[in-house]
């Protein structure tokens, strides 16, 4: 923000009861608001209760119709319902005079005349643009801070220093909201932050759609907020582009993912599937645990070859012709008539399963004209149609064809790679026998993350078996040939025949009257589904296998990727954009950067970044926007003091920020002490929103606290991502950090007075 513009509108001085007016007036416009939304949701309702008190009568053009409007009706109520907390967050007063409010969604009085401008329309984007430097028209911008419909404080900017000062009863200027929003305590849910998205936020929130835009930024600079509110904004703008094909939205685990699960809904957007990558292929449930060093293989690119070359491996040509009986007559299966037959097949270039039918039916065929020459005559029509039914229901003809070119699942073909190691060797020479040995497992093993995209890989090449397709595909010709005979029935016995309407768009509305699924419902049971644009967040945690499986998913390559390779703790993670993004993307991405950290204590993210420095991180540059006083306390305890001390440090943290009931306190640990903490604070039925939890550093990231506890960071540091955990355990808080420990600290934690040889406890 332009330092000018700070010092001109701070408002500090302004009398309470120009204040006092100043709300009371903006009161008044959002009773106003608040008044048009409840008759838009009360005229949604009655005319959805119209709707289902029509009952199922009528004609069936009648009753398609009833139930498209019944979906439009509860479509409306769950968006006006959605967008009920803080509607209008925000004013805009311009130099033509004009006055502008912005809130979640556009409202119109009864006459159609602008109550409220929606955030992601053009008339809103100078609320978040507008500088003094550039006023782009705006002379100034208010903040409205509301609890529930209460309008509690205004914060205004000057930005048009030649206008007459007319601002009166405003407290902070500048980013003054965006810090209050910081400074208020964390619920277990991520705020609503679209009023205090600041100019560098806005202008990627707003890229264009097409290529990758990778968004690299530090701890605390809004990462998440951004990926959230393109995601919106997208939908929005391109709407016709992205209402059909959806917008994937990749987070780090479950707990993210109801971290954030309110901030999509609440800006009124619903077509967003949220998932994680171990979530993503429908069907499969990937909750087992293993290595992190096996994850790591299974993240590595060379696992595409491996999965092809297991499924290469399942059409092969037997050791020697083998012999087959079918009415008396002897039949060969000859390896030359297989090795044709695979070739034949492979040329298709289809999917292995769907492949297969090739391979058969020229099998089959080979047989049958063997079949003939024996009798002495070509076999034609019927007759060789009955030979062919009878060689394909043999049974040694259909072991022997299967022995050849298999049919297979995803999951039996990547169960037989760890679980047989021939299968393992066979398909990966470049692995080492260390490596391999990683990967072995029992049968029946539970599937694991990193399992998911080789799962993923594998249907892809192996492809669906087509014969449930093919039955499907009957079933639904059955099916309209019924709904189209009842259709005729239904115009000839109500004397429409020749009419408008013909029997063909009856019948399809007869079909299109069943349930129906929203885009992301869709989305989310097909494998298959490409979405029109992909967000990824703590991206820096995929593996290049990971990449292969969201890629696919998006043919377009319209991703937002969003992360921070100094905080990979994935052993199959980022070390850097270039080095992970240019095999998947070549030069299709580009990068824009954030550079403000709005969460985290100046004091505590100084202390943070000198850790990730001595370590060797590729720590991006950051400007910290703000202080708190004590932000960092180093607490030194005896070796048998440390739960004793940790208890005492959640206790005061737990008096100073929850008890209003609004704060949240994390204790942040190496994996290997969680369980252990959890007994000793008596947290062993915690919840994940509870206000006091234990974590390790990969469960708390991309989540934020008033407080963090954060115990033996030299264990931390010597976990599974050394250095990346002990940045992520650090820069967590919002208000304050606590470093209990018994053992000497990894080189930066400590305050730099306290290194120069100043106390470091409190």
């Amino acid at each position: 923000m332009d330092g000018r513009a700070g010092g001109a509108t701070r408002g500090r001085g302004r009398d309470s009861v120009g204040r006092k007016d100043e709300l009371r007036l903006e009161q008044e416009v959002v009773d106003t608001l608040y008044a048009r939304l409840d008759e838009l949701r009360a005229a949604a309702r009655t005319r959805l209760d119209e709707v289902r008190r029509s009952g199922p009568s009528g004609s069936p053009q009648n009753r398609s119709e009833r139930d498209a409007f019944a979906t439009l009706y509860e479509d409306r109520v769950a968006q006006l319902d959605a967008v009920e907390d803080r509607l209008a967050f925000g004013r805009l007063d311009l130099d033509d005079g004009a006055r502008r409010y912005v809130g979640r969604i556009g409202l119109t009085d009864a006459e159609h005349s602008s109550l409220l401008t929606d955030w992601r329309a053009p008339a809103a984007q100078a609320f978040y643009r507008a500088t003094a430097a550039h006023p782009d028209g705006v002379v100034r911008r208010r903040h409205l801070v509301t609890r529930g419909r209460e309008v509690t404080g205004l914060e205004d900017e000057l930005l048009d220093l030649d206008a007459p000062e007319a601002v009166t009863g405003t407290t902070l200027s500048g980013e003054g909201a965006l810090l209050a929003a910081m400074a208020a305590g964390r619920t277990g849910r991520m705020g609503d932050i679209v009023a205090t998205i600041q100019a560098e936020q806005d202008a990627i929130i707003r890229s264009s759609l097409t290529g990758a835009l990778v968004v690299q930024g530090g701890p605390g600079t809004g990462k998440t907020a951004v990926a959230l509110h393109r995601a919106a904004y997208l939908l929005y703008a391109h709407r016709r582009v992205l209402e059909r094909s959806g917008v994937l939205l990749v987070g780090p685990s479950h707990s993210f993912l109801r971290y954030i699960d309110q901030v999509l809904p609440s800006l009124g957007e619903t077509g967003v599937v949220s998932t994680t990558i171990a979530d993503l292929l429908p069907g499969v449930v990937a909750d087992g645990e293993e290595d992190p060093r096996a994850a790591q293989v299974k993240g590595r690119a060379v696992m595409a070859r491996v999965v092809r070359r297991a499924v290469r491996a399942r059409e092969r040509v037997p050791a020697a012709d083998v012999p087959v009986r079918l009415d008396g007559h002897d039949l060969l299966i000859r390896r030359r008539d297989v090795r044709d037959a695979i070739a034949k097949a492979r040329r298709t270039h289809k999917p292995h399963n769907l492949a297969r039918v090739t391979f058969v039916r020229e099998m089959l065929s080979r047989l049958a004209e063997q079949y003939g020459r024996q009798l002495g005559e070509p076999l034609v029509g019927e007759d060789r149609a009955l030979v062919l039914e009878d060689l394909r229901s043999h049974r040694d003809v259909r072991v022997a064809l299967n022995l050849a070119w298999l049919p297979l699942t995803p999951e039996r073909l990547v169960e037989d790679l760890w679980t047989k190691p021939h299968r393992l060797a066979e398909a990966a020479p470049e692995l080492s026998p260390q490596d391999r040995r990683l990967l072995e497992r029992p049968k029946g093993s539970p599937w694991t993350p990193a399992d998911v995209p080789l799962l993923d890989e594998a249907a892809e090449l192996l492809g669906e078996d087509d014969q449930a397709e093919r039955a499907e595909a009957a079933a639904r010709a059955a099916q309209r040939a019924q709904d189209l005979e009842y259709a005729r029935q239904v115009l000839e016995s109500s004397g429409a025949g020749g009419g408008i309407v013909g029997a063909d768009v009856l019948a399809e509305r007869f079909a299109a009257s069943g349930p129906r699924l929203t885009t992301a419902e869709r989305a989310a049971q097909d494998r298959t589904w490409t979405y029109g644009h992909v967000v990824v967040d703590e991206a820096q945690e995929l593996s290049a296998m990971a990449w292969r499986m969201l890629v696919r998913r998006c043919p377009t390559r319209s991703f937002t990727v969003v992360g921070d390779v100094a905080q990979t703790s994935s052993l199959a993670g980022a070390r850097s954009w270039q080095g992970m993004l240019d095999p998947v993307f070549h030069d299709a991405w580009r990068l824009a950067e954030l550079t403000v950290n709005y969460r985290t204590p100046a004091s505590v993210a100084d202390a943070a970044r000198r850790a990730a420095l001595a370590a060797g991180l590729p720590v991006s540059p950051l400007t910290s926007a703000r202080d708190v006083p004590d932000a960092l306390r180093v607490v030194e305890v005896a070796p048998g003091d440390l739960h004793a001390g940790v208890r005492a440090e959640v206790d005061a943290a737990r008096a100073e920020f929850v008890a209003a009931e609004s704060g949240r306190v994390a204790v942040v640990a190496a994996a290997a002490a969680t369980a252990d903490l959890r007994t000793a604070l008596d947290l062993a039925d915690a919840g994940p929103d509870a206000p006091v939890v234990v974590l390790d550093p990969v469960q708390v990231k991309g989540l934020e606290f008033d407080a963090v506890v954060l115990v033996e960071p030299a264990q931390v540091a010597t976990g599974r991502s050394g250095a990346s955990d002990l940045y992520v355990a650090m820069t967590r808080p919002t208000q304050r950090l606590v470093v209990v420990h018994a053992a000497p600290l990894p080189a930066g934690v400590a305050p730099a007075r306290a290194e120069s040889g100043a106390p470091a406890s409190a």
